[in-house]
């Protein structure tokens, strides 16, 4: 773990944004790459000067749009059964399926906008929505939002404090502890009380005569 560890620093050190897109490209796919650790480590060498920072973001945000795109209809055409038969070479077991699958079937497009923030839902998240026939635009639009704020999210806090911020995984953990607790709570915050300001506008619309 620890030679993989190293190596994907020199990567990213000597070659930046080429390491970057395909990380978090791929990621999407199931694949056991590390998508956050390339984000925080190539946002951390723009601090330092190596990197534009406006550069990282863009990669970032089209690596992961593009990924879970893909995902999608690599779900939507092929399926459930399909993905299981031949994921379990990637890493994707029923299990982990099963677990993506019940949220998004319970939570629909707030799970994808959620999903960038967690390993498993970031990994699974195209595929199942894919899979569970969700609206592509509705998972589009989720998708955008969720890979935007995830991206603004390290791209700030690695830029911000780069020279403190090291590219070992240690780092990268207690990082998204804290992305994955503050950021999720945030945005069910922001669904719960923009739900209540919709239900109080359509309650006035509807007594009005």
């Amino acid at each position: 773990m620890h030679h993989f560890a190293d190596n994907f620093e020199n990567l990213i050190e000597n070659y930046g944004l080429f390491v970057l897109f395909p990380t978090i490209f791929f990621e999407t796919f199931g694949l056991p790459l590390p998508g956050e650790s390339a984000l925080v480590a190539t946002s951390a060498l723009a601090a330092k000067g190596t990197l534009n920072i406006f550069a990282v973001a863009a990669v970032a945000i089209l690596a992961a749009i593009a990924g879970d795109n893909v995902a999608y209809l690599i779900g939507r055409r092929y399926g459930r059964a399909i993905i299981l038969a031949y994921g379990s070479r990637f890493g994707i077991t029923q299990t982990k399926y099963d677990s993506v699958e019940r949220a998004t079937n319970k939570y629909g497009a707030y799970v994808v906008v959620c999903a960038r923030f967690f390993v498993l839902l970031r990994q699974l998240n195209g595929l199942v929505a894919g899979s569970a026939n969700m609206p592509w635009i509705k998972f589009f639009l989720a998708n955008v939002a969720g890979s935007v704020l995830w991206v603004l999210f390290w791209t700030t806090i690695a830029y911000q404090f780069g020279h403190r911020v090291s590219l070992l995984p240690d780092a990268v953990h207690h990082l998204s502890l804290i992305g994955a607790v503050l950021v999720p709570v945030t945005l069910v915050l922001v669904f719960v009380f923009g739900r209540r300001a919709l239900l109080k506008r359509k309650a006035l619309a509807t007594k009005q005569p």
